[in-house]
């Protein structure tokens, strides 16, 4: 049996002055096409498995970016887990771009976010995955000064 392919992506808008999140719509990838993830008793465990991930590391995200003093107005966010013939993860690729309203990251602070993301507490559960990556973007931001 071959490998599996999970991709999901998110688009998520927030309130201020936490981050909290106002709208979420989520779609996986199904036979090349993006559709609306319904989280329901139905939806296969695994992409409910995918979705977990997500939606932690999405957490991680907005709360660490408000820590930090970034408002965020609005994030997409995607996730690959391609999972072996056991089900095993061989690779865990994670991005987050978030549309700035108020702050101005710096590289150290936007490394810092994308490190706390993986310690979210589904992604510190996982096995070792041999292929991992965390990327974080911003846009839109302005300096206060």
């Amino acid at each position: 049996m071959s490998e599996r392919s999970f991709q999901m992506r998110l688009v998520s808008r927030y309130a201020t002055p936490d981050n909290s999140v106002a709208e979420l719509e989520a779609e996986h990838l199904i036979d090349g096409a993006w559709q609306p993830f319904d989280l329901n008793l139905r939806a296969p465990g695994f992409q409910v498995f995918v979705f977990a991930v997500l939606t932690c590391q999405h957490m991680y995200f907005r709360s660490n970016c408000a820590e930090q003093g970034l408002g965020l107005a609005s994030a997409e966010g995607s996730i690959e887990i391609v999972a072996g013939e056991n089900w095993e993860i061989k690779r865990l690729h994670v991005h987050f771009t978030g549309k700035l309203d108020s702050g101005t990251p710096s590289e150290e602070t936007t490394r810092y976010i994308a490190g706390r993301m993986g310690q979210c507490p589904v992604s510190i559960n996982l096995k070792p995955v041999p292929d991992i990556a965390t990327q974080v973007d911003f846009v839109g931001f302005f300096d206060r000064s």
